[in-house]
């Protein structure tokens, strides 16, 4: 029995060389969400890992396992392998995750681990003018590491955010750190702005306004009446086209 209590502790320490160089270590996270009008966000994030030799075959074997679920990833990666935007009154949607080959040379390995996302109401809106709305931010979207005084973005974290094309950029903080002339400027035709490690989020603020021209809000209009009232929308319009061709046509007659 002692033999073989001695001849399983050998393996062990045999063993134990190689499951400790066995390793990922996270370089770099670049996430970026684009804002939507419609107050949603598309999220895309790209984890960077350095992998050590021992454990290229084991990435690469993990990779092609199709069945290997974001949960098996995150248990080989750690807690920095997650969904860093969030609403945490609605789950995300059209969620996907790829995992990409192994490149580099020597000793020096990497691979990075794509994520992209839909999160909804990540801002709110209220309408100032016919055609005319104010877009803020809700700063609890953001899920990354916990400092003293709130959220703070991770060591080696890069966080872009890109607003609807055509909005003014009205008021950001903390500043960008990209583009760096921005809060000079006013961020004057500007439309995508990035923060870089150690930037404080508890208090992040960013509003912006868009305009709308007449056939956007015809659309929007339309929009509304068939959400309220179904296809019967349809056969209101088309009443109104007959109606106004009778209209005209009894006016030239007459």
């Amino acid at each position: 029995m002692n033999r073989i209590v001695c001849a399983l502790a050998l393996l062990v320490l045999i063993a134990a060389p190689t499951l400790a160089s066995a390793s990922y270590t996270v370089t770099n996270l670049n996430a970026t969400v684009a804002l939507n009008k419609n107050t949603s966000a598309q999220v895309s994030e790209i984890l960077t890992l350095k992998i050590s030799n021992v454990s290229i075959n084991q990435y690469s074997t993990d990779r092609v396992a199709f069945n290997l679920t974001l949960s098996n990833w995150q248990l080989l990666i750690g807690p920095v392998l997650t969904q860093h935007i969030i609403n945490p009154r609605a789950p995300s949607y059209n969620f996907k995750f790829l995992p990409g080959p192994v490149t580099g040379y020597g000793d020096i390995q990497t691979a990075e681990l794509f994520m992209s996302y839909t999160v909804p109401n990540v801002t709110t809106v209220n309408q100032t003018a016919p055609r005319t709305f104010v877009y803020s931010l809700n700063p609890a979207i953001f899920n990354f590491e916990q400092g003293a005084s709130g959220g703070v973005l991770s060591p080696n974290t890069t966080l872009n955010i890109d607003v609807p094309a055509g909005a003014t950029i009205k008021s950001v903080y903390p500043l960008a750190d990209i583009p760096a002339y921005g809060f000079e400027k006013n961020y004057t035709n500007v439309t995508s702005l990035t923060w870089d490690k150690g930037e404080p989020l508890s208090k992040f603020a960013l509003v912006y306004t868009t305009n709308e021209g007449i056939q956007d809000e015809v659309l929007g209009f339309l929009d509304s009446a068939y959400n309220a009232l179904g296809g019967f929308t349809y056969v209101i319009i088309a009443a109104i086209i007959v109606l106004f061709i009778v209209y005209t046509y009894l006016k030239a007659v007459y």
